[in-house]
């Protein structure tokens, strides 16, 4: 600002109001060149007189606007940025960011006048946020581009990007995305059991827009009967919540009843009476009770997409899974090292979302046997439980390596609780083995798993010996137990719970989810460490 000031003739030592008076009567003119103080993006270019108003539609409409600063002689380069044509100081000041706007606003009258250009706002709108929509027409509801950009899109901006709700045990996934001139919090939903490669369902939960110059409008957009009066609050730095003012919209006329159904075939697609098992029913109620005490009053907290490297063995993301009678499930599967996490983004009241229900150990490949000794699940046991147990010598042999080089100190404990990620692999690296392994192997489920999914694909391209977590009811508990890592292909992978005899497939999620990137590595595992505790 100190740079534009001195350009422009209001310099930022004491007493530069009068030299800079005093350059512009020595040139003629009025030193209209006075500092102002705004620093919000709403006041930039703010201001109301008529004057203001005319000399704004002049450089809009591309006609010169008079300045003292033309009366130099015909020839003469520009000595200060104000001697610049109005057309050109919009599109420098167009491609700023719009967060440094308000700043240039307060070097001097002329800035601010020229930054009431809405020409400069859309611009910003377009290239910050992606509003592609002809703002030009906001003219008719006497709504600015500026007026979008410091009071819609500016203001909002800490929302956008993917977040979950806490909704106690089943988590969930909320997007928060600019569309059109709204702000729309989208849910995104499994599809229905056990149709794991279907699509992803969304449903809006708010939308936030501008109706007038005043202020924008939070609307929940929850229930059946269309939107009705929210509010939205920031709680702090990646934490916001939402509140519905008007819950007897949420209400039907058939009362709970009619709600369930209506909730139970959104959610399940069917009805009660097309589900005879007697636990998955109790299963739905208990989350239909749960769920629907919130009535869209919820606190969010921001995630993010895993990283990818090139090392990784598939590229990491969201995947939808299933989980018995519990359903379809979002799981989020990263790469650390020589481990791989799939951390729950939805949940159940056994395991809850947030907490990390496999963990894939890259560095121990199963070299499964032939198609008909995999259907006997006594055989594909004990190849698990041998690596398992090689595994767990290697965690002695490396405690008590660690014992000898730091007596003094205990051993540290391995990192993701089943072995360092770093450490060496006795039985193979995991880039030798999967360089030899053959493009497709035969693969069938041994007699006895059960899957809810009988659709799995019958050729894999790589096992892996991991690890899943089960526990009872209320997360009570809870154990890592043994299992096998099934790679199929690059979108689809799944895991036999040997403890369980039960067989999850996992179907990546191909939503391209905007504002979700971590800003680092470290980020990324700071957001996992806090959804897990949160979820402990």
């Amino acid at each position: 600002m100190a740079v534009c000031a001195r350009l422009c003739g209001v310099g930022p030592a004491r007493g530069c109001r009068r030299r800079g008076a005093a350059r512009e009567q020595r040139r003629g003119g009025a030193g209209d060149s006075e500092p102002d103080t705004d620093t919000d993006p709403e006041e930039a270019g703010g201001g109301s007189s008529e004057e203001d108003e005319e000399a704004a539609e002049r450089i809009e409409g591309g006609r010169p606007l008079s300045h003292p600063a033309e009366a130099g002689p015909a020839g003469r380069a520009p000595l200060s940025i104000l001697e610049l044509p109005p057309e050109l100081l919009v599109q420098i000041f167009g491609s700023l960011p719009g967060t440094d706007l308000p700043s240039l606003a307060r070097v001097c009258t002329t800035f601010r006048r020229i930054l009431r250009t809405d020409t400069i706002w859309r611009r910003r709108c377009r290239e910050e946020y992606g509003v592609c929509e002809n703002l030009r027409k906001l003219e008719i509801t006497g709504v600015s581009c500026r007026d979008v950009y410091a009071k819609l899109l500016h203001r909002y901006r800490h929302i956008l990007g993917l977040w979950q709700p806490d909704i106690g045990p089943y988590g969930g996934l909320l997007n928060v995305v600019v569309d059109g001139l709204f702000i729309i919090g989208w849910m995104y939903l499994p599809p229905h059991d056990p149709h794991v490669d279907d699509p992803m369902r969304f449903k809006p939960l708010f939308r936030i827009h501008l109706m007038e110059r005043k202020a924008a409008t939070v609307e929940c957009m929850y229930g059946h009967k269309g939107p009705h009066n929210g509010h939205i609050q920031i709680v702090k730095k990646d934490e916001f919540s939402t509140k519905c003012n008007q819950t007897d919209h949420h209400r039907m006329s058939g009362g709970r009843q009619e709600e369930f159904r209506t909730w139970l075939r959104e959610e399940w697609g069917r009805t009660l009476e097309d589900i005879f098992h007697e636990h998955m029913q109790e299963l739905i109620l208990m989350k239909f009770i749960y769920t629907s005490q919130y009535d869209n009053c919820l606190t969010y907290r921001r995630i993010y997409l895993p990283p990818s490297s090139p090392d990784d063995l598939i590229k990491p993301g969201l995947f939808k899974g299933t989980y018995g009678s519990h359903g379809l499930e979002i799981v989020m599967l990263s790469f650390h090292g020589k481990k791989a996490k799939g951390t729950k983004i939805t949940g159940d009241p056994n395991i809850p979302a947030g907490q990390q229900t496999v963990e894939i150990d890259l560095a121990h490949p199963l070299h499964l046997p032939d198609i008909e000794n995999l259907r006997d699940f006594s055989e594909l046991s004990r190849i698990v439980l041998e690596v398992q147990e090689q595994v767990r010598r290697e965690e002695q042999e490396q405690e008590h390596r660690q014992e000898e080089e730091n007596p003094s100190q205990p051993a540290a404990k391995p990192v993701g609780g089943e072995g360092a990620e770093g450490e060496d692999n006795p039985a193979g690296a995991e880039g030798s083995t999967q360089d030899k392994a053959p493009a497709s192997l035969p693969f069938v489920l041994p007699m006895g798993v059960i899957s809810r999914n009988e659709d799995y694909p019958r050729t894999c391209r790589i096992c892996y010996y991991g690890t899943g977590l089960i526990a009872g009811h209320g997360f009570t508990s809870p154990e890592r137990t043994p299992g096998v890592f099934v790679l199929f292909d690059d979108d689809r992978f799944g895991f036999i719970w040997l403890e369980l005899k039960s067989f999850s497939l996992y179907s990546r999620i191909k939503v391209a989810f905007q504002n979700a990137e971590a800003p680092s590595r470290e980020a990324f595992d700071e957001m996992l460490k806090n959804i897990q505790s949160l979820a402990t």
